[in-house]
């Protein structure tokens, strides 16, 4: 990861840090869309030569989870088409594990400081 998340032990992190370390992960979801998306826009303009506009159309839809718009016509088109559906879906996961990692551990940090704080107010 390329920031440091604070160890269970350690107190909550101050709300700057969180915004900051959510902005790092949401750049670099943007990043991973941005990447996929030239890399379709690529394939669909080398394989089946559609201009940049269709093959941009055609990518951000199977990007996006909605399905092609232009049918492949060649192989290597069909063979890159189902390529990139299939790593599309896995790059969306990975996309949402990237960008709401921070939100996720911020929670469970304060779900932790809770009980933490519980268990010595108890003794």
């Amino acid at each position: 990861m390329f920031y440091q998340l604070e160890h269970f032990s350690r107190p909550l992190a101050p709300r700057s840090a969180f915004l900051r370390r959510f902005s790092l992960s949401a750049l670099a979801g943007l990043t991973l869309i941005g990447t996929s998306l030239l890399a379709g826009m690529l394939g669909y303009h080398g394989f089946e030569g559609l201009s940049w506009m269709d093959s941009f159309l055609n990518a951000s839809m199977i990007l996006g989870g909605m399905g092609p718009i232009w049918s492949p016509q060649t192989d290597a088109g069909k063979v890159f088409a189902g390529l990139y559906a299939l790593y599309s879906g896995l790059a969306v996961i990975a996309v949402v594990g990237v960008v709401f990692a921070p939100v996720v551990h911020r929670f469970l940090h304060r779900f932790h400081a809770d009980i933490a704080d519980q268990d010595d107010s108890s003794q």
